[in-house]
């Protein structure tokens, strides 16, 4: 079928709004990329014209289901994306641009279109993928401030405690493996002391790649809203803004703005998340595509 076709047979309830997120999820993946955040006029402009247009599609063809639909899909997505925000995972940018995924696309139980379930899980494992690409990109790209770092890490006193936790847990596993008879145990046993050494290196590179490539200092006139700020910001002893806010305010921009003309703060330092937004519009496209991926290896 060519795509004049596929349009030409494509309802216009799902060709609008599935293109306006295809073109929501394109911008914000450029804005994303190039100034790490996305603006709200296409955050908040999704939400809104998610549910305007579901109301009118209601109104139009008499049925509720368009606006119960983009409400259920709105309120779920609004759930994981909280979660996802204040366990910091992502930042505001990429809580609100699911957030009207939801609305725009909706989830209708009635018809049992669940097009944003397929979307999430593809999501995640598209996420996944690319987070780890994107982190080795940054460690080729900062190749010696990246060795540099991750030796320092080496020497903190809690990784080498952690360290010899972690050796000590790889060799019981790995005797446990060997006087074990059962094959499938003793290969749980294996796995499980691999996956522990593993696991700790890539929890210091992480972490080495976090202080090489993601904190830089800016001037207060440079934080916008959401911001993750890495230290503590005090003025004459008093607390400003810092880590467990979870993204700096306005009121505090302003504010750090003020004490900054008045040379009672200097830089700020924050930490520049990975721009996950691309992934979304990957994650999109493939699905649109392919549908669900895990679908396909089952």
């Amino acid at each position: 079928m060519t795509i004049n076709a596929l349009i030409q047979n494509t309802p216009l309830t799902v060709l609008i709004p599935y293109t306006i997120a295809f073109l929501a999820l394109l911008i914000g993946s450029y804005t994303d990329i190039k100034t790490r955040e996305v603006p709200d006029w296409v955050n908040l402009g999704l939400i809104g014209t998610g549910i305007g247009i579901s109301l009118l599609f209601s109104i139009i063809f008499f049925k509720a289901d368009f606006i119960l639909a983009s409400i259920a899909g709105f309120g779920i997505l609004f759930v994981i994306a909280w979660i996802m925000f204040y366990t910091g995972q992502w930042g505001g940018g990429d809580s609100k641009i699911l957030m009207g995924m939801g609305a725009i696309i909706g989830i209708d139980f009635i018809s049992k279109n669940f097009f944003l379930v397929h979307f999430f899980v593809n999501m995640m494992l598209i996420g996944a993928l690319y987070g780890i690409l994107w982190s080795i990109f940054s460690i080729f790209k900062n190749k010696k401030k990246f060795v540099k770092e991750f030796k320092k890490s080496m020497k903190g006193k809690k990784v080498r405690l952690t360290r010899r936790i972690v050796f000590i847990l790889f060799i019981v596993l790995a005797l446990t493996a060997v006087f074990i008879p059962d094959k499938i145990i003793k290969s749980m046993m294996l796995y499980l002391a691999v996956v522990s050494i593993l696991t700790f290196y890539l929890w210091v590179a992480i972490k080495a790649v976090e202080n090489v490539c993601m904190l830089k200092y800016v001037k207060p006139s440079q934080l916008t809203e959401g911001d993750w700020i890495a230290k503590d910001v005090k003025a004459n002893g008093k607390y400003i803004t810092g880590p467990k806010d979870l993204g700096i305010e306005k009121k505090n921009i302003r504010k750090l703005i003020a004490l900054y003309k008045q040379r009672k703060v200097k830089n700020i330092l924050i930490k520049e998340g990975i721009p996950f937004v691309p992934s979304f519009f990957i994650a999109y496209v493939i699905t649109l595509v392919f549908g669900n991926l895990v679908f396909l290896f089952v």
